[in-house]
């Protein structure tokens, strides 16, 4: 799945618009390296978001097409 639409799915960030921009705004990091939309999201990978000042941290646990809201934190573990 491309990172743009993990983000999304997953509600990490609310638009894929959104997550496309961070992406190309070097704002979004897969594997501690700089990360296109279009890089694909695989079971296992480190995704690092910085939101203004702060910074969060997941591993993805598993990839959806489609997942309901309150379903969607499933997708991702919360890491330091």
């Amino acid at each position: 799945m491309r990172l743009d639409k993990y983000l999304k799915v997953s509600r990490l960030i609310k638009r894929r618009s959104v997550a496309a921009d961070a992406c190309s705004a070097s704002r979004v990091l897969l594997n501690d390296k700089e990360a296109k939309p279009a890089k694909e999201v695989k079971v296992g990978d480190v995704i690092e978001v910085v939101y203004g000042s702060s910074r969060l941290r997941v591993r993805v646990t598993s990839i959806a097409e489609v997942t309901k809201k309150q379903d969607a934190s499933d997708l991702y573990e919360v890491i330091d």
